[in-house]
């Protein structure tokens, strides 16, 4: 079939108004797809709310057309209107497609990697003024953070060591993620977290007593004692109790985040994973069905280098994570982990496009993860000491830092020794004290699932109260059984 051009522009302005009249043009969508009352974009569809079924016809019927925009009539005779130009495009779903005459495969790999965004030398010092400006006290509420995470984990990790405790994770090395990070979010924002994040939890006011209890698993534990240590979880500050389970807290995130741009709020939602949990399929659905519905998630991954003992080079061949987000549609940014103002330039800028602009936003830090991956690792059986300790020393973020606040005079080696002794008899008052707290009731393990327990969990309950009798010795004196 043939058009002439001047049929095709007669064509194209009657499917133009056409669509206009229904409600159907792509301005009347942005406007109304949101909105939850009568006055929608929707009303030549539904003039009332009386008729619900037009309501969710309409609805239906703009979300079918956003989906497939690139296929709607007014394309289709835009391209038959270019005449020689129509020959080398193919219109198909998602954009124009050029032909080319050329049999060309893309390659496996760039033939540079992808650039990592850095403010802050090793030094401490900068020589580019392309960063968030941060004041005094930001600067130093921050560096006094990454400290205390630092002190916190050693002590922490001490007392794992001592049998206090029965497992525990450091951040060492990764400080300046979790706390850089945390400092350009707002508190409405809502973190699912892996289990490397405690700073974020730090800078939005965890106690460090709220640290032990958890870690203790006593009565003041928000969690009741039924997660492993540092399974940190705070509904007041926002953040989704962490799951061992990897990366399974990603899609979360995405259909968090997608709630929170259908009620229209002024947050996004925020999760942290590793290298490791890039390789999982949850990665993956979840970075597509963020893009494909426009949720407003950022997706900060930590590339550490390792997944507990499987290196980066046994995981995957592209350059690294970064890549992934731009084959589905998601904007992303390498960065500097171990850079505290270089992070907290980026998650700020991501929060500002995820919320405005209805996206999600992908962030790659390179660090490195200066501990073992847990008090269940040595990894010194698998990568050199040396270069472990190269990291601890040369690339250290806490003390890069510290040398960029002292340089602009806000720091000194009094302050420096009057936080570090507070911060430490603090963290040791905090673990005695949690010590002394009883553990919760062996009837905390069976509540809290369902209104009414079932037949089977009241026979398991029953069963295990009778083992504890029978066996008294092989359980910890201290957990009430009543």
């Amino acid at each position: 079939m043939a058009f002439n051009l001047g049929k095709s522009k007669r064509i194209l302005q009657s499917l133009k108004w056409k669509i206009s009249v229904v409600g159907l043009r792509e301005n009347s969508f942005r406007s109304g797809w949101f909105r939850h009352d009568c006055t929608s974009s929707m009303a030549p569809l539904a003039p009332t709310c009386r008729n619900p079924d037009a309501v969710l016809i309409g609805s239906a019927t703009q979300f079918v057309i956003r989906r497939f925009e690139s296929t709607t009539a007014e394309k289709i005779v835009d391209s038959l209107c270019d005449g020689e130009d129509a020959k080398k495009l193919l219109d198909f779903p998602g954009g124009k497609v050029a032909f080319t005459s050329e049999m060309t495969f893309i390659p496996e790999s760039p033939m540079d990697r992808a650039h990592c965004y850095r403010v802050l030398h090793d030094s401490g010092l900068s020589n580019t003024s392309n960063f968030a400006q941060v004041d005094k006290e930001v600067a130093v509420k921050m560096y006094a953070n990454m400290l205390t995470l630092q002190v916190m984990d050693t002590i922490f990790y001490e007392a794992q060591r001592q049998g206090r405790i029965s497992f525990y994770v450091t951040s060492i090395g990764e400080e300046a993620i979790n706390v850089a990070s945390a400092a350009a979010l707002s508190i409405d924002d809502i973190v699912f977290p892996q289990y490397r994040e405690p700073g974020v939890l730090l800078w939005r006011g965890f106690t460090l007593r709220e640290f032990a209890n958890q870690c203790f698993g006593n009565k003041a534990d928000y969690g009741k004692g039924r997660q492993m240590p540092i399974h940190y979880g705070s509904r007041k500050h926002n953040y989704v109790t962490v799951a061992s389970t990897v990366a399974t807290q990603i899609p979360h995130a995405v259909g968090a985040a997608y709630s929170l741009k259908m009620d229209r709020k002024d947050a996004c939602t925020v999760t942290y994973f590793g290298d490791g949990g890039s390789s999982t399929g949850d990665f993956h659905a979840a970075l597509n069905f963020a893009a494909v519905m426009e949720a407003p998630v950022i997706f900060i991954c930590r590339n550490n280098g390792w997944a507990i003992s499987t290196p980066v080079s046994d995981q995957f061949r592209s350059d690294g994570i970064v890549v992934r987000g731009r084959a589905y549609g998601v904007r992303s940014i390498r960065v500097d982990g171990n850079d505290a103002l270089a992070m907290y330039t980026t998650v700020r800028a991501a929060r500002k496009m995820a919320i405005t602009e209805h996206r999600p936003i992908l962030i790659e830090a390179l660090t490195y993860r200066a501990g073992h991956h847990s008090t269940s690792d040595d990894s010194s059986r698998y990568r050199p000491v040396s270069e472990i300790e190269w990291w601890r020393m040369a690339r250290d973020p806490v003390s890069r830092l510290r040398r960029w606040i002292e340089s602009n005079g806000w720091w000194g080696d009094e302050a420096e020794s009057e936080l570090r002794s507070s911060v430490r008899k603090e963290v040791l008052e905090a673990i005695q004290a949690a010590e002394r707290v009883e553990k919760p009731p062996i009837t905390e393990i069976f509540t809290d699932v369902y209104d009414t327990p079932p037949s089977n969990l009241c026979e398991q309950e029953k069963l295990l109260r009778e083992i504890i009798k029978r066996h008294p010795q092989d359980y910890p004196p201290d957990v009430p059984a009543l």
